[in-house]
């Protein structure tokens, strides 16, 4: 892949949840345009590698489990090759007895990985030959422990990854976007002002109560807050307490190509009548996603002729500033420093919706 695709990289994306890798179970995902194999042990430990077999290029993930000296092993469907969840080829079964050749010499890329809450995080490094390790941790999701998300729905958008982004934290397009009974509409537009900071990584709308017209909140019951980060390269993350319940809504787009997006929308909830009612939910979900991802694709057919596009003030500052952390992002690590947050440190901004 270009490494002028626009992804960044030396940084974890959202791969998977992790009740969709079974023990066992080898999965083909293609995550900042490098081809990973997600998979989990018969033992249960999850595990990432890279999904091209170094000898003639078959997808491993193609392949199964075999044990290899008492550990599991990928075995290559084309010539039986074995690769640990090291990434560390164990086995050429085309060697003879006595060949001058060290099977353990050949490797594939082994990528960085966390499960926490249920959900899988893939560290993606920029140079496959000599990767960079983590220095930090992925995001935890704020109040709700080490509980996984209760639903979850997900999406492929036919955008490059930017155009996703922009419409997660566009706060302008709902009323025209999302026309839904449970949602609203531009009848119901009102001014806005939120206040806005830098976080690690990101920025965070501060905690506020929802606005009057935001009518799915009244849902939650109580004393209802929100407060809304987001962090690069593209997690959106709502935290909502109503009283001594939270909730925490977990926004995530996977760029998979140059123009293919994944997004995925899960839900976290400290609330036991919530959890059980989760389930009926999930087509609402469904419904939400499938109106972002109609639009991206009715945005693709403008987007072909390239035409040059704007941001304005006050509505798109949040896209401004994504686009700013992440040339900050690519400088810091061209010069081996510390990333510095260019959003600044108090900001009010307003606009209708």
């Amino acid at each position: 892949m270009d490494q002028n695709d626009g992804f960044l990289k030396d940084i974890w994306y959202f791969a998977v949840h992790g009740r969709e890798i079974k023990p066992g179970a080898l999965v083909h995902k293609v995550i900042a345009g490098q081809p990973v194999l997600v998979g989990r042990t018969k033992a249960g430990d999850a595990f990432a590698i890279r999904d091209i077999c170094p000898h003639r290029g078959v997808p491993l993930s193609a392949g199964k489990f075999v044990e290899t000296d008492n550990q599991p092993t990928v075995q290559c469907p084309y010539h039986g090759w074995r690769f640990g969840t090291d990434g560390v080829c164990k086995h050429i079964p085309s060697l003879y007895e006595g060949q001058d050749m060290d099977p353990t010499k050949i490797a594939v890329t082994s990528y960085p990985l966390r499960e926490q809450q249920g959900a899988l995080w893939v560290f993606v490094p920029s140079d496959l030959r000599n990767p960079a390790q983590p220095t930090e941790e992925p995001p935890l999701m704020p109040g709700v422990g080490d509980r996984p998300a209760r639903i979850y729905q997900k999406f492929d958008l036919t955008c490059h990854v930017d155009n996703a982004v922009i419409g997660l934290i566009d706060p302008a397009h709902g009323p025209f976007v999302h026309k839904n009974w449970f949602w609203r509409d531009e009848s119901g537009m009102r001014e806005k002002a939120k206040e806005f900071a830098p976080v690690k990584n990101g920025f965070v709308m501060v905690g506020h109560k929802p606005s009057a017209n935001s009518k799915v909140y009244s849902l939650l019951g109580g004393d209802v807050k929100t407060e809304i980060s987001f962090l690069i390269p593209g997690v959106r993350i709502e935290h909502i307490t109503a009283g001594k319940h939270h909730v925490v809504g977990m926004t995530t787009v996977t760029p998979t190509g140059p123009e293919e997006t994944e997004i995925t929308q899960s839900f976290y909830s400290t609330n036991p009548v919530l959890n059980f009612l989760a389930p009926v939910f999930k087509p609402f979900m469904y419904h939400f996603l499938k109106q972002d991802a109609d639009i991206a694709n009715i945005m693709q057919e403008g987007l072909k002729f390239d035409p040059r596009l704007m941001l304005i003030n006050e509505s798109d500052i949040q896209g401004k500033w994504y686009f700013s952390m992440k040339a900050e992002w690519d400088r810091a690590r061209a010069e081996g420093r510390p990333f510095k947050n260019p959003v600044p440190e108090k900001t009010v901004l307003r606009w209708r919706s």
